[in-house]
């Protein structure tokens, strides 16, 4: 028994129908809304070929059919029609994005939201650890009292600030005089090599020891974050509107796991090109057995991040695909254009 033409036709027809509707698809349903043009017997014959074949599960013997793990894959790589993917406005995205500058941790959040919001499923972005991360500018902001603002900027665009505490006799022209030694300094050299350097610098007297010591301090603070992976969510809740999670210990199950960061960190590292898209079963975890994950990647400062969606297998792959290529594309301009 093999997929022939038609078929494929009648799979392609019940998966686009049950991805709509959530309700098992009988032959009839077939008949009325699509133009298969064969008789409901013929496509009743089909879809018990198709059930043998492993492409369509039966949940209860008076029940319609509703596509497997192994129907949404043919689907995903065969099946589904790139040209209507497309059903929403790439300028959607400008709602988010506009033509604001945005900083790294502001763009990831700005990605995840509209992806979330374009989808109406759980986003996930995963910036990598970068230990080798390098500073790019340092200043000084004079500030009320005995005190000034100090904004560290990297090569990948993170951007930490903090308040210290400076000698009242540095005004703003010293302040920025110290902003601009560091800078030369210390630019294009790691964190950790910058919390050396400061050591080296304080145990000289070359600068007031209190701004040294603020900026090696902020220096340190964000070379621990700088190490480990960091990943943002939203829209986990989304999972909530799906009939396949109506079920409260399922629901409690997906939302455990999304809220794991180790857990989710794996589910986003998957091998593959552009776009990545993991089904059901193929996952290997247990309560996401009724899930599938799309991830696509974006460069950024010589690194990758994800981004990614979670759903049920039942979600319009098409239109996931399609707002993960415009937000991951977007990202990669973004940040090309900063550096």
């Amino acid at each position: 028994m093999t997929l022939d033409d038609r078929k494929l036709r009648i799979l392609c027809a019940i998966i686009d129908d049950y991805v709509e509707t959530a309700v098992p698809v009988g032959s009839r349903t077939i008949t009325k809304r699509y133009d298969i043009g064969v008789s409901p017997a013929t496509i009743r014959n089909e879809m018990s070929d198709l059930t043998e074949l492993g492409y369509l599960d039966q949940p209860h013997v008076s029940a319609g059919r509703v596509p497997s793990g192994k129907a949404y894959r043919l689907y995903v790589d065969r099946l589904m029609d790139s040209r209507s993917s497309q059903d929403w406005r790439d300028d959607d995205a400008d709602r988010y994005f506009g033509e604001k500058a945005l900083q790294m941790e502001d763009a990831v959040k700005t990605a995840v939201q509209a992806i979330s919001d374009l989808t109406r499923l759980t986003a996930v972005a995963v910036l990598p650890g970068q230990p080798d991360m390098r500073i790019e500018t340092l200043q000084l902001v004079p500030m009320p009292g005995d005190s000034a603002l100090l904004v560290i900027v990297t090569d990948s665009g993170i951007v930490r600030d903090t308040v210290i505490r400076v000698s009242s006799r540095l005004d703003m022209d010293a302040l920025y005089a110290i902003s601009r030694m560091l800078t030369e300094g210390l630019a294009g050299h790691t964190l950790r090599e910058v919390q050396d350097m400061l050591d080296a610098y304080a145990s000289r007297g070359g600068a007031d020891q209190r701004v040294l010591s603020g900026v090696r301090d902020l220096a340190a603070q964000m070379a621990r974050q700088a190490s480990e992976d960091s990943v943002s969510v939203e829209g986990a809740h989304n999972i909530l509107n799906y009939p396949e999670f109506s079920d409260l210990n399922k629901a409690r199950a997906f939302l455990s796991m999304v809220e794991t960061q180790d857990r989710l960190i794996r589910l986003m590292s998957t091998p593959g090109g552009p776009i990545s898209v993991q089904i059901g079963p193929e996952l290997g975890i247990q309560e996401m057995t009724d899930c599938s994950v799309v991830n696509a990647s974006f460069t950024y400062g010589g690194c990758r991040g994800t981004l990614g969606v979670i759903g049920p297998m039942r979600m319009p792959y098409g239109h996931v695909i399609s707002v993960l290529s415009t937000i991951s594309r977007r990202m990669t301009n973004l940040f090309a254009e900063v550096r």
